[in-house]
């Protein structure tokens, strides 16, 4: 058990640091290229924050433990909206700049997370519906170009994620190859720790592998992106927040559940399927008239997503069945 709660920390250590050193030397070797900043916002910063949950949800699916992966996906979008949008709105008030790009990328959000849910009530996830998936990734991926293309302010936010990536383009090409090296090394690394050290914990606390996927294994994957939170909020850029965290929900759920579902079909876990997934609806929606209020998301606000966020986990380890029979409705 000691050894797992090891492995669990040295993940937590590496899946960050790694994904952001990878994303770092991806972004100068691009810009080296002579890439446009706009496609690299929009694939390399996307996939490259993006990429501790697909290396863990495949190295969980293929190593036998369905519930890590799927726990991840829905589990990081939960924590997306309601750990990393809470804590940036505690360092600084969160308010939409840009309400109708907001509005044109959560529709996209709430279409991708509907898709979601039908596959997740089927029971099991194909590989016909993960390729599915990855077509409409890239439907999504050229449709963002286009319009980010012919829409100045809509553009703005993703070049912002650009500059949060740029310290090594001025650096020799060893130092940019030898950081895609290491960082593509931390990311494998720290995954493969991290599910091994999360399916011990989970049997040795009598939890479910998806209770581990929905809170350990997807607040470690989502490290990534609330770094990328915390780091504007300091600089008071809260296009950045916001496009991020609605940017990463799509991308878990077409890239991440797609890539792996092509890979090797994904069993539902039943907990998922009768509740972990409706609150993710609900957190996407919820998203809507918070950003959409014409008002700054308050510290008070904050705070109040960060206690909601507290409560969920709590209920995972409590178990989501003793929650329902306690309540009153049942």
């Amino acid at each position: 058990m000691l050894t797992a709660v090891v492995f669990l920390i040295l993940g937590f250590v590496l899946l960050p640091v790694g994904a952001n050193i990878l994303v770092s030397g991806a972004v100068a070797l691009s810009e080296r290229l002579g890439v446009s900043p706009l496609v690299v916002a929009l694939t390399v910063v996307a996939f490259g924050t993006s990429l501790p949950e697909l290396v863990v949800c495949l190295d969980a699916a293929l190593g036998g433990a369905p519930g890590i992966a799927m726990g991840n996906v829905v589990g990081s979008n939960i924590a997306n909206v309601l750990l990393i949008l809470g804590a940036a709105a505690l360092i600084m008030p969160v308010a939409c700049g840009e309400p109708r790009a907001f509005l044109r990328d959560s529709l996209i959000m709430l279409a991708a997370t509907a898709l979601c849910v039908g596959a997740v009530l089927s029971g099991v996830i194909p590989r016909w519906q993960g390729g599915g998936m990855l077509v409409l990734l890239v439907v999504f991926l050229v449709y963002s170009y286009w319009r980010d293309s012919t829409d100045k302010d809509a553009a703005e936010s993703h070049l912002s994620e650009v500059e949060e990536f740029e310290g090594l383009k001025d650096r020799p090409w060893a130092i940019i190859i030898g950081a895609i090296v290491l960082g593509l090394a931390g990311v494998v690394g720290g995954a493969h720790l991290l599910v091994e050290g999360a399916v011990v914990v989970a049997r040795g606390l009598g939890v479910s592998e998806a209770v581990i996927g929905l809170t350990v294994v997807a607040l470690g994957t989502s490290l990534p992106e609330l770094a990328v939170a915390v780091a504007a909020a300091m600089k008071k850029e809260p296009d950045v927040i916001v496009g991020s965290i609605v940017g990463s929900n799509i991308f878990n759920i077409l890239a991440i559940l797609g890539a792996t579902a092509l890979v090797i079909p994904i069993e539902v876990p039943a907990q998922v399927a009768s509740f972990d997934i409706w609150v993710m609806v609900a957190v996407a929606v919820l998203l809507l008239p918070v950003m959409m209020s014409g008002r700054r998301m308050s510290r008070v606000e904050g705070g109040l997503f960060l206690t909601a966020y507290a409560g969920y986990t709590a209920i995972q380890y409590v178990g989501v069945d003793r929650v329902l029979m306690l309540s009153p409705v049942s």
